[in-house]
């Protein structure tokens, strides 16, 4: 193996090695450990740092409130408590043991062995901690695996899952985040074996997974392994969309675009406004990822460059820039277009281009024009809002007063 890096900046001054001296008292120890050593020996941002340590809950809470720290118990019951320092929350884990635990939660007592607390995590890439002065404790070989773009269960993996199901979606996510080439043969059977344990789960848990797992680079091709493999199915309740994944990822990056989980997760799994509401129920989406996906069952079919600049504009003004956009880049990824294709790209940049514009009429317009308050204003109103979009939103007087006579001509005549 190739030399370590230099220790990470987060590691040599700020509220890190501050909050390892001030636990790491009295035979004590205190190491970062999971994500942010993997992401330093990966040369990536640390993301959370979590600390680990050998004093207990209560010790720790004591040592940083006696520093004039906010401490917060987030899950002391798990030998967790949060460290606010410098503005940052820091989850401090007592060393730990599974007593028992039935595929969802465990029971655990606290202990000061790094290497059987190691052993109780899911991955051999997340199992490695660092000492204040750079040692890298790896117990199960997670270095040479993240060289080899390898996601593999620390131990057994039947015994890795059956401890907590959700990991059968950390291991799609960790793969399609680290990993290259096919998913550990080992892990994918057992993952097949115990797949009817997810419907043990809850739709919290398995929401906050699958919108971490779409946003990863590899999300498509992963998706498609555990759809051919009979794990996605039955968590979406329909056919998972892969492939427009896959294209709506590439359109994104091609064109700069920020991804978005709602907009992914559209895209994977829905192609109508029944797929919305389905999925609302199956994992507990929250009303705003519920409105985007419904938007997007909603409109992503009426979307086509071929339908002309006015048809977008109105969709544009009448959706939102965020609701459109989703709507522009689902329908774009489902054309089977090239992500160049330079009409679909002029379609959903419409927004950087045109800002919709107010309404110019009131009910005081049409009351000035003899019109007598109540339903039939509304009325109106909307049929000329209608004509005044599909005249490409004018704004000069002659022709909304022209479209106001045309209204009413209209009602005159159907009389």
């Amino acid at each position: 193996m190739t030399a370590l890096p230099p220790l990470p900046d987060w590691l040599t001054s700020g509220p890190v090695p501050e909050l390892i001296g001030l636990i790491g008292v009295d035979d004590d120890e205190v190491r970062p450990i999971g994500g942010a050593v993997r992401n330093w020996l990966l040369g990536l941002p640390p993301g959370d740092v979590d600390l680990a340590t050998t004093a207990s809950p209560t010790v720790v809470a004591e040592r940083a409130r006696a520093a004039g720290l906010k401490v917060v118990p987030t899950g002391i019951e798990h030998g967790t408590v949060t460290v606010v320092a410098g503005g940052t929350g820091y989850e401090i884990t007592t060393l730990r043991e599974d007593v028992e635990t039935d595929g969802r939660r465990a029971v655990v007592r606290f202990g000061r062995d790094w290497r059987a607390d190691a052993e109780r995590r899911d991955f051999t890439i997340n199992a490695m901690s660092l000492s204040r002065d750079g040692a890298l404790f790896d117990y199960f070989g997670g270095r040479q695996d993240l060289a080899a773009r390898r996601v593999r269960f620390i131990g057994d993996p039947l015994a890795r899952i059956r401890e907590d199901r959700l990991r059968i979606l950390r291991l799609f996510r960790f793969h399609a985040t680290y990993g290259a080439g096919e998913v550990d043969r080992e892990a994918l059977s057992a993952c097949i074996a115990e797949r009817e344990g997810l419907a043990e789960l809850s739709r919290e848990r398995l929401r906050a997974e699958l919108l971490k797992l779409v946003m990863t680079p590899a999300a498509a091709a992963t998706l498609q392994v555990m759809t051919d493999a009979g794990l996605l199915g039955p968590i979406l309740g329909g056919v998972p969309l892969c492939r427009d994944l896959g294209r709506l990822a590439r359109i994104e990056a091609d064109m700069g675009l920020p991804a978005e989980p709602a907009r992914r997760l559209g895209a994977l799994a829905v192609l109508v406004r029944e797929d919305a509401q389905r999925l609302r129920e199956r994992l507990a989406l929250s009303n705003e990822e519920l409105r985007r996906i419904d938007g997007i069952g909603h409109g992503w079919h009426g979307v086509d460059p071929q339908a002309g600049p006015v048809a977008a504009k109105s969709l544009l003004y009448a959706v939102g820039k965020r609701g459109y956009r989703d709507r522009a880049l689902v329908a774009f990824a489902r054309s089977g277009a090239d992500p160049s294709d330079c009409a679909w790209r002029d379609l959903v940049t419409l927004p950087e281009r045109w800002t919709p514009p107010s309404f110019p009429l009131t009910g005081d317009h049409l009351m000035r024009r003899g019109l007598a308050p109540g339903p039939r204003i509304g009325a109106v109103l909307a049929e000329v809002k209608q004509r005044w979009m599909a005249a490409d939103f004018p704004t000069a007087t002659p022709i909304l007063t022209g479209l106001v006579d045309a209204v009413l001509a209209s009602e005159t005549h159907a009389t």
